[in-house]
């Protein structure tokens, strides 16, 4: 199986169209599915699932022609594809964001929780999506100014380096912090990956 796999990424590489489109049947579905879950209400009138997985199938074509990817396991290529598909939701949830607090000048407690709540797959009942929330809210309610602003320069693509300039901290401080900010987030059940 790893064998036949790695064949079929050679080909894929060279260009081969029969094996491209068999790549992309390995992680199509699954990518398609979990498009429409993480893009929520608050997305789906902006951003079409549709064109989500048609960017992430470019994205992962790109790749394999200028050999990017470490892709041995099927597992591997979907795990790829749905990182850089919530990456992909995540820059786009991040610049609407930051288009609405230029416009409004707003930068309030429930933008942070709405931003957090959206990176995340939404619970299955109503009642597990109150408790779900009301957890985001308590987690960011207890950051101080600096977490807030560490999240927000984070979201909007800076690497530590750079937002150690911008907050007036040492590269590894800012690192410390961004890993208890991790360490938070995944026990809320927030995803941390962009983070």
């Amino acid at each position: 199986m790893a064998d036949e796999f790695s064949q079929l990424l050679t080909r894929a590489r060279g260009g081969d169209r029969d094996a491209l489109t068999r790549i992309a049947e390995q992680y199509e579905a699954k990518l398609r599915v979990v498009a429409r879950v993480h893009l929520g209400p608050a997305l789906r009138p902006y951003l079409d699932s549709q064109d989500l997985v048609q960017s992430v199938h470019r994205s992962i074509m790109v790749g394999l022609r200028d050999e990017k990817f470490d892709i041995s396991t099927p597992e591997k290529l979907v795990a790829l594809t749905l990182t850089m598909l919530r990456r992909k939701i995540a820059r786009h949830w991040r610049r609407m964001r930051r288009q609405e607090r230029l416009a409004n000048g707003s930068n309030d407690l429930g933008d942070i929780v709405e931003l957090l709540a959206s990176l995340s797959t939404p619970p299955e009942s109503v009642e597990a999506e109150a408790q779900f929330r009301d957890s985001i809210m308590h987690l960011c309610s207890h950051m101080d100014a600096l977490e807030r602003q560490i999240i927000d320069l984070r979201l909007l693509g800076f690497a530590a380096p750079e937002i150690a300039l911008q907050v007036g901290l040492s590269s590894v401080n800012v690192r410390v912090r961004m890993t208890r900010l991790r360490q938070r987030l995944a026990a809320a059940g927030v995803l941390d990956d962009w983070l």
